[in-house]
């Protein structure tokens, strides 16, 4: 008898996942949702509102919705989403929490910090627009987040980064202890979900990202243009949504690419593995990332990459070799470098090969779950 009252109280464990948005619990976090729970763990996920939540369940976690508005600071939205965690983790008593992005990050490393929780993760999945942005806003913006971040992540028992350059600016500005921070190499990808497919007969290239300006499409557009004009029979796709928020491009001016034939456009889709499948190179021209996720997934796909020498988009991509490395904000070596493919043809496939050889070797999402669970699980057991 006492024994299965043990067991039960194993089983019990609890971990909770803080989270912005519900898409990034099951597309970012599902494996690693999955192997929690196989260590024992009951698994909690939070998100701002009730869409796809059965996506969740079934990877076999708990949802507990806690609206929350990810983007701009509202002192009285901020709080009531503070108080709201501050009471989950008083009622759960969870034994690790991991939040990634930057108010889960902050406000639930405080959180479970008060609340008692032996093992407080944080996740920096990029440093964002603000450490990019120059407007006088953004500069006013930055200060208060890095105020804020570094009460957070003195709650917090472990800083994992996706990506050096991240470590090494948080490092620096003096927003975390160096000996609390632990590199890894992204989220990862499911290599067996992302599996290769045969290239299109037409070349085309594929940029996958939120329609805003810090991810480079104006650059995607202009380079597409510049090699339309030479190439008309080149597909250029386009998918991604369009937000009303800050660094967003408005609508109105992709809808001129679209008229004049340069793009084909896409919205918000659930089965993006398709638009992979219709690509030969994926081109994300970001000025900064984590580690992007559209980059590895089409790398597991045996794609060619073209994307920017900028911190977290630079580690994905051995230049020459997998793709090329391109300056942020130039769309003359973007279209060059499109160029290149489309009068080498022979080079996609043997590009896309050794993507795949570099994705499977370091972006592996078995890989990545396992560094990551050494950091919250082997910590956890030495208490």
């Amino acid at each position: 008898m006492w024994r299965n009252i043990m067991n039960n109280k194993k089983r019990e464990k609890v971990f909770v996942l803080i989270s912005p948005k519900n898409r990034t619990v099951y597309n970012f976090r599902g494996e690693l949702i999955r192997e929690i729970i196989q260590k024992g763990y009951k698994v909690y996920a939070t998100g701002p509102n009730l869409i796809d939540i059965e996506r969740i369940h079934k990877l076999g976690a708990c949802f507990i919705e806690i609206p929350n508005n990810k983007n701009g600071i509202n002192i009285f939205s901020d709080l009531k989403y503070f108080f709201c965690l501050l009471k989950l983790f008083f009622k759960l008593k969870p034994e690790i929490t991991l939040g990634y992005t930057v108010k889960p990050v902050i406000y639930a490393s405080i959180a479970a910090r008060i609340a008692g929780v032996k093992s407080v993760n944080a996740m920096i999945t990029g440093a964002g627009y603000l450490f990019i942005a120059k407007t006088n806003k953004a500069k006013l913006l930055k200060k208060i987040v890095f105020i804020l971040y570094s009460l957070g992540l003195k709650c917090a028992r472990n800083i994992i980064f996706q990506n050096a350059d991240d470590k090494k600016e948080f490092i620096v500005n003096k927003l975390v202890s160096e000996n609390k921070c632990y590199l890894i190499n992204g989220s990862g990808v499911n290599m067996t979900k992302f599996s290769p497919t045969d290239y299109p007969k037409k070349i085309s290239f594929f940029m996958l990202s939120r329609i805003m300006h810090s991810k480079g499409v104006k650059e995607y557009l202009e380079a597409a243009r510049i090699v339309k004009r030479q190439y008309q029979e080149v597909k250029f796709m386009l998918l991604g949504a369009i937000e009303s928020i800050q660094d967003s491009i408005p609508q109105e001016f992709i809808k001129e690419y679209i008229t004049d034939g340069t793009i084909e456009y896409y919205g918000e889709t659930s089965d993006v593995k398709s638009y992979y499948s219709k690509c030969s190179i994926f081109v994300l021209p970001s000025y900064r990332e984590g580690t992007p996720r559209t980059v590895l997934e089409a790398m597991s796909m045996k794609r060619p990459i073209i994307t920017t020498d900028v911190p977290g988009c630079r580690e994905t991509v051995i230049d020459g070799k997998t793709g090329f490395l391109i300056p942020h904000k130039d769309a003359n070596t973007l279209a060059d470098k499109m160029i290149f493919f489309i009068e080498n043809k022979e080079q996609i496939p043997i590009m896309g090969e050794a993507a795949f050889g570099y994705c499977k070797e370091k972006f592996d999402v078995r890989i990545v779950n396992k560094q990551i669970l050494s950091i919250l699980l082997n910590q956890q057991n030495e208490d």
